[in-house]
Parts: C-alpha cells; sequence; structure tokens
C-alpha cells in the first residue's frame, strides 16, 4: 500500500537514528540529548518544535486544512537502568544503561510518520507528536499532564503503541478495554524484638512475621478476587537479621499489585493493610506498610479500538491483526493520558527473530525490520482520523 511503501525509502535512515539511540540510552528525566535529536529533526521536517513539558518533553506540532480537530501520537524515550549484554555496533556505551524496552524503536517510528506527514499532508487537522521522557516507572506521562499537556496542546483523542516481542513479527494486537495492568508498590515494615536465636521466646520474631505475612498475601487474589477478574500481589523483595544466631529486632518486605478493575484495586489495597496489621498484630510484632499508587490500568475506548485495528489492518492485513489477545499484567503510563483522552494503545509484534527475547532482558534488541510498519501504522492513523475531505 502507498504508505508502507513510501515510509519504506525512509527505512535505511531510521534504522541508522534507531541504532544511533540505542547506542546512547539516557534515563527518565534525563533523556537531554535524546530530546535534542528529536527536535532536530522535527524541525528539519518543518514541525513546530515545543519543549520542556517534563523537562525533557519534545512535542512537535503539524497543522493543516481548516479542521478544529487534533489528536495525539505518543513515543517514549527513556532507557533503563541495566546493563546491556550484547556485543554488536550499537550496543550501548553506557554501562548501566540500556534501551531495553525499545523506546529508541517507538521514538524512530514516530519520527518517520511525522516526516511523511509533513512531506504528504494528506489530513485535516492538527497531529500533536508526543515524546515522553521518563515511562520507566518515573511517571512522565503524568508530568507532562500535570503540567500543561492537553491545555497547551488539544487532543480529541490520543494513541500510543509498543513493540511486543510475544507476537510475530509485523502483526498487532489491538483490544477494546484494558489492555495493561494498574500498578501499585509497597514497602512493609515489620517491628519485633531481637534476641538469641537459641532463645526465641524471649523475643518476637520479625523473620517468622515476614514469612506469614508472605503466605497469606498469596490469598489476596487467589480468595479474595473473583476468579473471572485478573490480579497480582508479589512480594518480591525480603530484607531481615545479619548473621546466623541473632534475631533481629526488624524485617522488611517489598512488592507490587498489579489489576486491571478499580474496584479490585481498591479492595486488594484495603485486604493488604488489614492483613499485615492483623499477622503483625497475632505475633505480638508491629508493622508499617507504605503503600504506593503507581499507573492505572491501561484502558482502550471502545471507538479508538475498533479505528486503531482497521489501521492495523490496512497496514499488515486482516489476518495479522489479533483482536482478542488477553491484558498484560505489566503497566504503562501512557494509561494516565487514557484517563483523560479517549484513546487507544496497541502492540506492534516483533517475535520470531535472533532479537525477539522479553522486553527489559540485557539481550534485548528492537527489531529495524518493523520500522517501517509501525511509522506507517501512525501516517496512516492520522490521515484516517483526520480525513482530507472533512
Amino acid at each position: 500500500m502507498p504508505t508502507l511503501d513510501r515510509v519504506g525509502a525512509y527505512h535505511q535512515e531510521m534504522t541508522a537514528w534507531r541504532r544511533h539511540l540505542h547506542a546512547h540510552p539516557e534515563l527518565a528525566f534525563e533523556e537531554v540529548a535524546t530530546a535534542e535529536f528529536v527536535a532536530e529533526r522535527l524541525t528539519a521536517f518543518g514541525l513546530e518544535v515545543h519543549r520542556g513539558l517534563a523537562g525533557t518533553g519534545v512535542i512537535g506540532v503539524l497543522h493543516q486544512g481548516q479542521s478544529q480537530r487534533s489528536i495525539g501520537l505518543r513515543a517514549d524515550m527513556d532507557a533503563l537502568a541495566m546493563s546491556e549484554r550484547n556485543t554488536f555496533a550499537h550496543a550501548s556505551r553506557h554501562p548501566g544503561r540500556m534501551h531495553g524496552c525499545g523506546h529508541d524503536g517507538h521514538t524512530v517510528m514516530l519520527l518517520g510518520a511525522a516526516r511523511y506527514l509533513a512531506e504528504t499532508r494528506t489530513f485535516n487537522g492538527t497531529i500533536n507528536f508526543i515524546f515522553q521522557p521518563a515511562e520507566e516507572g518515573a511517571g512522565g506521562a503524568k508530568v507532562m499532564i500535570d503540567q500543561g499537556l492537553f491545555e497547551l496542546f488539544p487532543c480529541d483523542r490520543i494513541f500510543g503503541l509498543h513493540n511486543w516481542p510475544q507476537l510475530p513479527s509485523g502483526t498487532f494486537g489491538v483490544r477494546e478495554g484494558p489492555v495493561m495492568a494498574a500498578a501499585d508498590w509497597f514497602d512493609i515494615t515489620i517491628t519485633g524484638k531481637g534476641g538469641h536465636g537459641a532463645m526465641p521466646h524471649l523475643g518476637i520474631d520479625p523473620i517468622v512475621v515476614a514469612a506469614h505475612i508472605v503466605t497469606a498475601a498469596q490469598t489476596l487474589v487467589s480468595r479474595g478476587v473473583d476468579p473471572v477478574d485478573t490480579a497480582a500481589v508479589s512480594v518480591t523483595m525480603i530484607d531481615g537479621g545479619s548473621t546466623f544466631n541473632v534475631i533481629p529486632d526488624s524485617a522488611t518486605l517489598s512488592g507490587t499489585v498489579r489489576s486491571l478493575r478499580p474496584d479490585t484495586k481498591r479492595r486488594l489495597e484495603s485486604r493488604l493493610h488489614r492483613l499485615v496489621d492483623s499477622i503483625a498484630t497475632a505475633f505480638g510484632a508491629t508493622a508499617e506498610i507504605h503503600y504506593r499508587h503507581g499507573s492505572p490500568a491501561t484502558v482502550n475506548t471502545a471507538t479508538e479500538a475498533a479505528l486503531a485495528a482497521s489501521v492495523a489492518a490496512r497496514v499488515v492485513g486482516e489476518a495479522n491483526v489479533f483482536r482478542t489477545l488477553e491484558p498484560s499484567m505489566g503497566a504503562e503510563d501512557f494509561a494516565f493520558m487514557l484517563e483523560r483522552k479517549p484513546g487507544c494503545y496497541v502492540w506492534l509484534g516483533q517475535g520470531g527473530s535472533s532479537s525477539s527475547c522479553m522486553l527489559h532482558n540485557p539481550c534485548y534488541d528492537f527489531q529495524d525490520s518493523i520500522l517501517p510498519i509501525g511509522a506507517s501504522y501512525w501516517a496512516l492513523l492520522a490521515e484516517t482520523a483526520l480525513p482530507v475531505d472533512a
């Protein structure tokens, strides 16, 4: 189809951009060079370029025609605080930093779409190209919103995209409703009474209390959530004690709570508080829980999900669009944007190659072959949402 063919002409250049960004990863709110790279290219394409939201955010604005309608297309830019194990030429040059989630590819696909749309102008309205910092747990989307993203750059609808190694390369996953989970975090500090390991009756062992909390927490989902719903409670860190024969004064637990429904999210938080307090009290200890709310669930609206799926089918064929995938219990801060605007978040498959290991793996790399597919999806989505004859 014409869009894919035209964007395909950019493939070699887009690959070079992507590999440059991969080699120079930057962490949340530190994407200074990445933002400069993006802004320079948007300026060269002829877009209005705005910088400063959330510190390193970049917005490219493209107007065409007389329509007052507008859409937002969002790509994330930040890397992960992890060390890369790949040895190819474009591997990270910064120890402890890696594009292990494909945000380098996301950035470049949106740049490719901006270039195409600036050249063709086959739309009627306003497109806001949103290059967001700090997606990886730092809440960059919320910061942009709090600093006036949608007041400064009105968007009737908002769209996001993420590569997905679990899908075959060049396919799309699109679904209405929840697609990614809400993510909360907790830290539990248990205070007992330390003593000698040979005389446990003289102390209050916080390690035992912690063990009971970990075991009981598994029932929060299995016995506290509707079986047809989906949720997860995982204790992922335990810290307590310093040697084999000393009962410590305290121990700490940390973990995450994932959910798809707001009422389930509230119920799990409340039940975890009660469980921790009750178990600690039963053993004569005290416990303090510090509970933090992360991203809400990523929920696609029906009309926008249907639009995204139809556009994806025009790019890769109906047989390559999966519309009935189960949600992922991973989280995505694009959810904050979807709380404010109707929209859709899709997965673009990049599985089936040597670089298709799962996200956040030290051997991960974005698959350059799908760059024109993602850019074509963005371009055709903008043209379809903002048709020239409207």
